[in-house]
């Protein structure tokens, strides 16, 4: 065999084995194409309201599967958590004066509205992504289908109004918005804090987590959130919304009974 034909397989081998390393050096490239998703849940599925209840924490937290950041602070993906409560139908009252007196004139009736809507991002939503991004999955109060009842469509006119509801759940605590109430602890898993007000509705919530990047939507992931008051207090709740006449009846007679015991005690000789 001539030194030529010797060389061939030694060539062959040597080709095979830096195949075999590029290979091995693509596999690496090839897994980090893999797609970002998020997970989530909450510290709590259950909230109890009983006497004592003075508002609770709920805490929102998850991972970015696949996460292509190197530490908390890269800032590539923008997380943006809603909670929203149960569905209500709410009146807005406009007062005009009439004869010097200030009295509620005109109403506007809004059906479906969440008695509870609290939203919570990385940074403020319109760094995040476009409005009718937003507009679109439901995040933030503008995206709330703010219509009186009977209309079809928003209304320049209806924009007092609408704020005006707005304007009072938020000071009521019920409505929340926070710019960075979500903060990443590691490069992959993160927190959002939301702090339930004592005057938070019972009823079932949804609390939903959106992942993004550059402006788009990379995943969402849902908890159920089931909010109920116990004991006495589950008692008299009960019976004032499934039992009203009988509520009126025995409020009544407690009042009577009230006066009664007030006007013995009290009662001069």
């Amino acid at each position: 065999m001539t030194s030529s034909h010797r060389f061939f397989p030694l060539a062959l081998v040597l080709c095979t084995c830096f195949a075999g390393s590029a290979m091995a050096q693509d596999k690496p490239a090839a897994e980090s194409s893999v797609p970002e998703a998020i997970s989530s849940d909450l510290s709590s599925r259950d909230i109890a309201i009983q006497s004592n209840f003075t508002g609770a924490r709920l805490v929102v937290f998850g991972t970015v599967e696949h996460s292509k950041q190197d530490a908390s602070e890269s800032g590539i993906y923008d997380i943006a958590v809603v909670v929203r409560g149960p569905d209500k139908t709410l009146v807005t009252r406009r007062k005009e004066r009439t004869f010097g007196i200030w009295i509620n004139r005109t109403t506007a009736t809004f059906n479906n509205i969440p008695g509870f809507y609290g939203v919570l991002s990385t940074r403020p939503l319109d760094e995040i992504a476009k409005p009718t991004t937003l507009n679109g999955l439901g995040i933030g109060f503008e995206s709330l289908n703010l219509i009186p009842a009977g209309e079809t469509k928003k209304l320049p006119e209806h924009k007092e109004f609408r704020d005006a509801l707005v304007r009072v759940k938020k000071r009521e605590g019920v409505y929340l918005e926070e710019n960075v109430g979500v903060v990443f602890i590691s490069p992959s898993l993160f927190r959002a804090t939301l702090k339930l007000p004592a005057s938070v509705p019972v009823g079932d919530y949804k609390t939903t987590v959106y992942l993004f990047r550059d402006g788009k939507l990379l995943g969402l992931n849902s908890s159920e959130l089931r909010i109920h008051k116990v004991g006495f207090e589950r008692f008299v709740y009960a019976l004032a919304f499934d039992q009203p006449l009988i509520y009126g009846i025995l409020a009544v007679l407690a009042a009577v009974a009230s006066g009664l015991i007030a006007s013995m005690v009290f009662k001069k000789d």
